[in-house]
């Protein structure tokens, strides 16, 4: 297929898609599924090799979100029955960071619910970000605390955080649409500001919104352009008690799709199976280790995920390797002065004067953690027919009951 040959050969040279091929690779037809992951295959594996980075969530404070972004079970009127607790204390926390780094994860995701953190909350978790890297030197740390204010970032850099995660979630034009306690600009700030403090910039989307693939394909653009080094795809997850539960418009296939244009558009970063992978690619998981280089291991925010024994045996049985803590994540040119640095700016992947400045959604939960707070063109794509809708499964959606917050060992 030209259209895939064009684009192995532009993500191979860091080149932007055009957004009508961008839209082609959603319009594909699950005939041609195979060929699209073996394309998006190529690009992954010339940047990454054989590696699956893993990482680990730790929700610090769950429930009682004064946000109404639709697709969180943390949401303000949420009636999910979630765990709802307050702030961990450090030691909690970097006691339920270790089973994560035990079961190979190698970097560890602070999250918290809440709009954003003020400067008490900032202090607690410089506290828990200092004890965790205490017992672990080598260990990459990213919050997600919202929307962040002026000196903040800063603050949670010289503390030892490595990340910031807050996700975009969908496109500028309908985000409105799933939240109005917050603006999808407040959003990109906080991006900038994780970016001008020296922060790895982790910033993502949920698909499976009842989004169009023009949304798809515009937040995906605009994460260029924000030149995050790490992109989590998220799958919503559509718990019971929040305004998206009836929103089951992903089949595996669809996921899939949606993985490979990301791949495409953002070649060399870091991307990240994030919430609802269990749900929605259900036994096709080990075929999304094709097009992404990075999963959660274990358990989400508010919701349980696959066994972390399970996850080991998927990518050893699907021919790939768990990246391990010594290994450099990124490409050499994202790390030496470029994105990984953010010293010299550029576009994602491209590096070529694009604007310069670990989330799983979960149907809930904050940036990259599922949602979260508040990381010669080809002819135009005639319009995707619509994803023949994923039946409703909600057993599949299963409460978190066990790790942070709880007296049960948690799942890693």
């Amino acid at each position: 297929m030209d259209l895939l040959n064009t684009l192995v050969d532009k993500g191979l040279r860091r080149e932007t898609p055009t957004r009508a091929e961008a839209l082609a690779v959603l319009a594909t037809t699950d005939d041609e599924l195979l060929d699209v992951v073996a394309a998006a295959g190529k690009v992954r594996r010339h940047w990454f090799g054989r590696r699956v980075k893993l990482n680990y969530l730790v929700n610090l404070k769950s429930g009682l979100c004064p946000e109404d972004c639709s697709y969180c079970s943390q949401r303000l009127g949420s009636k999910a029955d979630i765990l709802k607790y307050t702030w961990l204390k450090p030691d909690e926390a970097s006691r339920a960071a270790a089973a994560g780094l035990a079961g190979g994860a190698k970097r560890v995701c602070l999250v918290a619910s809440g709009r954003g953190p003020t400067d008490r909350d900032v202090d607690r978790v410089s506290d828990t970000i200092k004890a965790i890297k205490e017992q672990n030197e080598d260990v990459e740390v990213c919050a997600c605390l919202g929307l962040l204010s002026d000196g903040q970032a800063e603050r949670l850099r010289e503390a030892g955080a490595d990340a910031y995660n807050h996700n975009l979630n969908t496109s500028e034009s309908t985000y409105g649409e799933i939240t109005t306690t917050h603006t999808y600009a407040d959003r990109v700030d906080t991006v900038r500001k994780a970016h001008a403090a020296g922060l790895s910039a982790c910033s993502g989307l949920i698909a499976g919104m009842g989004e169009t693939d023009e949304d798809l394909v515009d937040v995906v653009f605009s994460l260029r352009e924000l030149d995050p080094d790490s992109v989590p795809v998220n799958f919503l997850i559509p718990f019971e008690g929040t305004p998206l539960a009836k929103e089951w418009n992903l089949t595996p296939q669809r996921c899939l799709r949606i993985l490979a244009m990301v791949r495409f558009v953002c070649p060399d970063v870091e991307v990240r199976i994030a919430g609802g992978r269990e749900v929605h690619l259900r036994t096709m998981q080990p075929l999304a280790l094709h097009l992404a280089n990075s999963i959660f291991l274990g358990d989400y925010l508010t919701s349980e995920g696959q066994a972390g024994k399970a996850d080991l045996e998927m990518i050893a049985d699907a021919g790939f390797e768990v990246e391990g803590a010594g290994e450099v994540t990124l490409p050499e040119h994202r790390t030496g002065g470029g994105c990984g640095s953010h010293a010299g700016g550029g576009a994602c992947g491209s590096h070529d004067g694009g604007e310069a400045g670990c989330g799983a959604h979960e149907g809930g939960g904050r940036g990259s953690h599922q949602g979260g707070g508040v990381c010669g063109s080809a002819p135009a794509a005639a319009p995707a027919p619509a994803a023949s809708a994923d039946e409703p499964r909600p057993g599949l959606v299963a409460v978190r009951r066990r790790g942070a917050g709880t007296d049960l060992a948690p799942n890693a």
